[in-house]
């Protein structure tokens, strides 16, 4: 897992903007890429980042990036706490609690789990959108399909952008991630 990969799958999260982002990631040896993922803990904890695998399949894993302070505050929310209850999730659960819960039904289920988008900050609106109208009707579609807000999202998508593009030229100007991974509770 390369830099330049992290920075383009995960900028906006490593600047704090944003709760959680995900990528495949092809391996040749599943022992490398944990060897390879607790060292990224190391360099990412001081910081308020941490990354885990949430499945494995035929030589890809799926990277989940994210913020731990910024994950619970999210799965607090009522819309959130309800959306997720009616899926079968106990809302009084810790952060870890859901993501093992998630966890499970990635590896019980060939599909993704619609309520993923919760665990990567997206809003309650726009995953209750995406499960009732099936993926279809959407007002737009960016990083992810928008039923509510769409100015709102669109800004978001921007900002988004914007910060993937900083990120990527600081990369290539030598900046190390460990410097470009914002501390928790502080913003660029």
């Amino acid at each position: 897992m390369s830099d330049e990969m992290l920075v383009r799958y995960c900028s906006p999260t490593l600047a704090g903007i944003k709760t959680a982002n995900m990528f495949a990631l092809k391996y040749s040896s599943c022992h490398l890429l944990i060897c390879e993922l607790e060292k990224r803990n190391v360099s990412f904890s001081p910081k308020g980042v941490r990354v885990l695998p949430l499945r494995f399949r035929s030589g890809s894993a799926l990277i989940y990036l994210y913020r731990p302070e910024r994950l619970g505050r999210d799965l607090r929310q009522k819309s959130v706490c309800n959306l997720l209850s009616q899926l079968g999730y106990d809302c009084a659960q810790t952060p870890e609690a859901y993501l093992s819960r998630l966890i499970y039904r990635l590896y019980k289920n060939e599909s993704f789990p619609h309520e993923i988008g919760l665990f990567l900050g997206y809003p309650a609106e726009d995953v209750c959108g995406f499960i009732k109208n099936e993926a279809a009707k959407c007002k737009f579609c960016g990083y992810w399909k928008v039923y509510g807000d769409e100015m709102t999202a669109r800004a978001l998508f921007e900002r988004y952008k914007k910060c993937t593009n900083i990120y990527a030229a600081q990369l290539k100007m030598g900046k190390t991630i460990e410097f470009l991974t914002v501390a928790e509770g502080r913003r660029r």
